[in-house]
């Protein structure tokens, strides 16, 4: 059993999945951190900043609500962090993974990409390369 599972999520439709996972796998005092990263953009020539300002909230409110969407999903007795950050998927989970002391990711093998057939998910892929924690991937159909 895992003390701390760190659970990303980009809002895809495999939520279910995980949360089974993580059921299975936590240790009966443990915590689960769920956890989804706000990509950021920056503004160009071609884009006004007020634009990118208003589309780099839009970002961090769907983060928070992909967060609180899997949050829900866990029962009252599940000791649930939710954890909303801003970046390069696969670089921010890492950082907040070391950063947590976490035993164990839980990722998709493909997200919003829908590429599974082909390849694992690029942000799975990479996590799975750089982490030095274990990580579980979820295979999805």
């Amino acid at each position: 059993m895992y003390k701390k599972i760190l659970l990303p999520t980009d809002g895809s439709t495999y939520a279910d999945q995980e949360v089974e996972r993580v059921n299975n796998l936590l240790a009966e005092d443990g915590e689960v951190i769920i956890l989804s990263v706000a990509g950021i953009l920056t503004s160009s020539a071609f884009q006004p900043r007020r634009k990118v300002k208003k589309a780099n909230e839009k970002l961090k409110k769907d983060a928070k609500r992909f967060v609180d969407n899997m949050a829900a999903k866990f029962s009252d007795d599940i000791n649930v962090k939710k954890m909303v950050v801003t970046g390069f998927p696969a670089e921010k989970i890492k950082e907040v993974a070391d950063e947590e002391d976490v035993d164990l990711i839980i990722i998709s093998a493909s997200g919003k990409s829908g590429l599974h057939r082909l390849v694992l998910g690029s942000v799975a892929e990479k996590v799975l390369k750089n982490s030095d924690i274990d990580v579980l991937l979820v295979h999805n159909n």
